[in-house]
């Protein structure tokens, strides 16, 4: 085989590689009632990459999602008592800088990251929840933009009023992912019984692990042609 043939075949083969690499990181959740894949927004590395980092380690496989509110959200990794006086955090529970995006917000189906009510509004780096929430009418988005300072998109109004969520949250608390695949999820788990403080009755646990760059191409590939 000659060189400029040899040459152009590497040539070709690194640009499938190049084509073949997927865009965003995903992210399998699966738990008694089901599973979905969530999408991590590249907009926001330092939660994406404190995620996939704990989900590889298995962190989340340890704890439940221990909150389920219907209409808002479902609450899962460490509890807040974790973060309350005296603990003394471990390595991994930490306190992450928020990455508050405008484009990003709390649509039903959004992933973000816990926190208290501290003033900088960092994240729990180990405390996660999907977004459950409600449509929310024109009125009550002019509302929360006259109250909280934020515009709401034309797209984002869109999916506040036919998908619901919860726009209360928006810019106080860091989005960084959003289910892509199974968002049936939420309402089997909103549909567990649970107590007054939302606790279910039987633990909800989870097994988390991250697509491989052969899986979410393929993900992404299959979402193209949809």
């Amino acid at each position: 085989m000659t060189k400029p043939i040899l040459f152009l075949l590497a040539i070709l083969s690194l640009s499938l590689q190049t084509i073949a690499q997927a865009r965003h990181q995903y992210v399998e959740v699966v738990t008694p009632q089901g599973s979905c894949i969530v999408k991590l927004y590249n907009e926001t590395p330092i939660h994406r990459d404190n995620f996939i980092k704990l989900v590889k380690s298995g962190y989340f496989n340890k704890t439940t999602f221990n909150r389920i509110l219907k209409n808002f959200v479902i609450q899962g990794g460490d509890p807040d008592s974790l973060y309350e006086k005296p603990h003394v955090l471990k390595p991994e529970q930490k306190w992450i800088a928020p990455e508050l995006r405008q484009t990003l917000y709390h649509k039903r189906g959004a992933l973000a990251m816990g926190r208290d009510d501290n003033a900088a509004q960092s994240s729990f780096s180990t405390q996660i929840y999907l977004v459950d929430g409600k449509k929310v009418s024109n009125g009550r988005l002019d509302t929360l933009e006259k109250k909280s300072n934020i515009h709401f998109s034309a797209a984002q109004r869109e999916a506040y009023t036919t998908l619901g969520g919860t726009p209360s949250l928006d810019q106080h608390y860091t989005v960084f992912g959003e289910i892509v695949r199974g968002i049936d999820l939420i309402d089997k788990i909103t549909a567990l019984k649970v107590d007054k403080n939302g606790t279910p009755e039987k633990p909800v646990w989870m097994k988390l692990k991250v697509l491989s760059s052969k899986e979410a191409a393929k993900l992404e590939k299959l979402k193209t042609h949809q």
